[in-house]
């Protein structure tokens, strides 16, 4: 013996337009998915453009300093 319940009739409206209709969801999805692109291009770019590790300097002390060297001694000179 089966035993059926009546269900209470639904309101004939409009029906609402599908999810992607509205443009608030495109707002809420599209934020973060264009931050995550970027995130993701940056990390790219950075990766293959990484700069060269430097040598080691110890190699030639005389020379690692040389630039400093230069530079401190031609500000410590009076004009002329």
């Amino acid at each position: 013996m089966t035993s059926r319940i009546a269900l209470p009739p639904t309101p004939c409206g409009p029906a609402s337009p599908p999810w992607w209709r509205f443009r608030i969801v495109w707002l809420v999805v599209g934020l973060p998915a264009t931050a995550v692109v970027a995130a993701t291009l940056t990390t790219v770019i950075a990766v293959r453009h990484a700069d060269t590790v430097v040598g080691d300097q110890r190699a030639h002390p005389a020379h690692a300093t040389e630039p400093a060297e230069q530079a401190r001694n031609h500000a410590s000179l009076p004009r002329r």
